[in-house]
């Protein structure tokens, strides 16, 4: 069955198999206790992180706006 799968997605477009890499990443995580980032997850992170390295926040009020809408 899994090989059968595998030949399919080859065929897939590039968002699904990237769909199914993040479930994979996902699963493989919750079994392992490790998480892999993916490319672009790295590279967000790192721009997030020199963006913090320059001062740039988010100013507070807009957060806590943002909080309020997210709260059921």
């Amino acid at each position: 069955m899994t090989r059968k799968l595998i030949e399919r997605v080859a065929n897939w477009p590039e968002e699904d198999v990237a769909e199914l890499e993040e479930a994979a990443r996902e699963i493989e995580a919750r079994r392992s206790g490790v998480y892999v980032l993916s490319d672009e997850e790295w590279t967000d992170l790192q721009e997030g992180m020199a963006e913090a390295d320059r001062g740039e926040f988010v100013p507070d009020d807009l957060v806590a706006e943002a909080d309020k809408r997210h709260r059921s």
